[in-house]
């Protein structure tokens, strides 16, 4: 392992145990290992198909809105 990659693994450590399995989701597809799906809750279901209706109507921000957003949590 490089040393490199030794220490974006120690950091990964110290993350809560659901980022800490977002990480090795995304090494493994970059590593080229299939990983298991990640199972969507109902919730999220709905939030997607709810996200796909507005895109077909073309519903999406104003260039304002999305400024808006950014300006909020710029560092």
């Amino acid at each position: 392992m490089t040393k490199l990659l030794d220490q974006a693994v120690e950091a990964a450590r110290k993350l809560p145990s659901d980022v800490q399995d977002d990480i090795a989701r995304v090494m493994l597809q970059l590593a080229g290992t299939t990983a298991e799906p990640v199972a969507l809750s109902a919730d999220e279901r709905a939030a997607i198909t709810a996200s796909k209706a507005a895109a077909a109507r073309g519903d999406f921000a104003t260039d304002e809105q999305v400024q808006a957003v950014w300006a909020k949590y710029k560092l």
